[in-house]
């Protein structure tokens, strides 16, 4: 091969890389594309009103970023409660008005020593053994600010490629979720088909509507009108395995430490109908997609502000 050919190559090589790294640097990160309003195709567009619609209480479970089931059902409830066509898409009058008035929904967040240091630990799946632990605290850093900002792990890794989540100091961009509380509300309805909880307040408004897991073919869902009796944060668990039909039969009745992991997360609220509440979950990714022993689940950061809202005595009406 020539020299003159070997000059022309190599300048193509590099001509091409030049024009990469010129397309690179003119796309948009996610995390940039998520905070332009007028983002509304793709998995910025879903990312932006995931977490527009949790700031206005109308909960799309764990934010990921990706089109689904309940961020279809939070649409279609913002839609309802905003007098909205119902389509549940991101039609233009939808759009419109989740980002009227919206700050930045992604933020920067810096990673503390108290995140780096905690002391996370690999849990282990068998419910005897999990009695042993003192405390049900999350596996990993990643899984605890995913709880903070209501997003799935692997959501704040693609908007933080390359990022040390074990690193203090380390400089994360994070959704800008609110901790906005839900007004009082006078009624909770539980709705079975379309897997959702709604807070009502006296006049019959929907004030806030989280995705919720209720029930299955084994433990149907208790359809019918119970009240709230009291309310228990952080709790502990006691497991009775005759309440389980998939229980092992060599279990034994045993308690469950608190904690984020625990099998009814950091809230339980129970109902006048025995055995029976409204609960979090160490597994915000299966809500609304997977089926429960009866109860009603949530994410700990839904169940935490269902639990704000009500108090004992509050109707809890549960229908097919």
């Amino acid at each position: 091969m020539s020299k003159h050919r070997e000059l022309r190559m190599s300048s193509g090589i590099v001509f091409a890389m030049a024009l990469v790294a010129v397309a690179q640097a003119q796309t948009p990160s996610l995390a940039d594309a998520a905070n332009q309003p007028a983002t509304q195709t793709g998995m910025a567009a879903y990312l932006r009103a995931q977490i527009l619609l949790d700031r206005a209480l109308f909960s799309p479970g764990e934010i990921d970023g990706r089109a689904g089931s309940n961020q279809q059902r939070a649409l279609q409830g913002y839609q309802r409660a905003k007098g909205l066509e119902v389509t549940d898409k991101l039609d233009t009058s939808t759009w419109a008005a989740l980002n009227a008035g919206a700050p930045p929904v992604l933020v920067s967040y810096t990673i503390t020593a108290e995140d780096a240091g905690a002391n996370y630990a690999k849990l282990p799946t068998d419910i005897v053994a999990q009695a042993k632990l003192k405390a049900l605290g999350f596996e990993s850093v990643e899984e605890a600010l995913g709880e903070r900002f209501h997003a799935s792990p692997a959501l704040l890794k693609e908007l933080n490629p390359g990022a040390d989540f074990g690193k203090a100091g380390t400089s994360l961009r994070v959704p800008n979720v609110a901790d906005v509380a839900a007004a009082k509300a006078a009624k909770v309805v539980v709705d079975n088909s379309d897997s959702t909880l709604t807070l009502l307040d006296t006049t019959g408004k929907v004030v806030a509507q989280v995705p919720v897991s209720s029930g299955s073919d084994h433990d149907p869902l208790p359809i019918g009108e119970w009240k709230m009796v009291a309310t228990a944060l952080n709790p502990t668990f006691h497991y009775n395995p005759k309440l389980f039909w998939d229980a092992d039969p060599a279990h034994a009745k045993t308690v469950l430490a608190s904690g984020p992991n625990n099998p009814v997360g950091t809230v339980w609220i129970d109902l006048s109908k025995p055995h029976y509440g409204l609960h979090g979950t160490p597994h915000p990714e299966t809500v609304g997609k997977s089926q429960s022993h009866g109860c009603v689940r949530m994410t700990n950061w839904d169940a935490q502000r269902v639990a704000a809202a009500v108090k004992a005595g509050t109707s809890v009406v549960m229908q097919e």
